[in-house]
């Protein structure tokens, strides 16, 4: 997924909830720091997302242009409708996040910052989370001493809720640390070639920061 595919479904979303601001949550959160994901990092044609102002609408989005729709099967991406407790974030994400406008519609989508969505993701640990903490650890669009603080931002209560501790997500990181530092060097990403993060975030101009959600 890219930027403009995320506007796209940000129109649609706003079509169908006659909302105009949206959580966007998950892997492809990302577009709304790198515009053009390379490899692993916009795979995903999925973007998870819900309404701010009305998250009881997300099963309408998941209905109408969800996984299966004629709006995936025309477009080959989807929205897929969630909650607001889907992801387990650290305190004060509302303020990092990054939006995204529809030019058209002017809908908003307000992406997490991608420190926040790896921290998430160390949470999940499925392993299509393991494989995109990797490669944004390894392409440098986050950093390894900035996600382990992060990860301590995050309410023990919530943690406990999943029979997680700090204490654990940090013994992830470094699992996820020594998988790369194994990999032959030939086939580390180095951020060096234009496809890598660095090569985009160098080639394209990126969103500017949002001041922060309000209700």
């Amino acid at each position: 997924m890219n930027r403009e595919q995320l506007e796209h479904i940000l129109r649609a979303a706003s079509a169908i909830t006659k909302q105009g601001r949206f959580v966007v949550v998950g892997s492809q959160s990302i577009v709304g720091t790198i515009p053009e994901p390379p490899g692993i990092l916009g795979h995903s044609a999925e973007a998870d997302i819900y309404p701010l102002d009305a998250p009881e609408l997300a099963d309408l989005i998941d209905g109408s242009i969800g996984e299966g729709s004629p709006f995936h099967e025309t477009f080959g991406y989807y929205a897929q409708g969630v909650g607001p407790e889907t992801a387990v974030l650290p305190k004060g994400w509302q303020y990092r996040v990054n939006q995204v406008r529809d030019p058209i519609t002017l809908a908003d989508g307000y992406c997490l910052d991608p420190t926040d969505m790896a921290a998430s993701k160390l949470v999940a640990w499925r392993e299509k989370d393991k494989e995109f903490l990797g490669a944004m650890l390894e392409s440098k669009v986050i950093g390894r001493a900035t996600l382990e603080f992060r990860i301590l931002q995050i309410p023990q209560e919530r943690l406990a809720q999943y029979g997680l501790t700090h204490e654990e997500l940090t013994r992830r990181i470094g699992l996820i640390g020594q998988i790369i530092s194994e990999r032959p060097i030939s086939n580390r990403v180095t951020g060096n070639e234009p496809s890598t993060i660095e090569g985009t975030r160098r080639a394209l101009p990126l969103r500017k920061k949002s001041k922060g959600l309000d209700r």
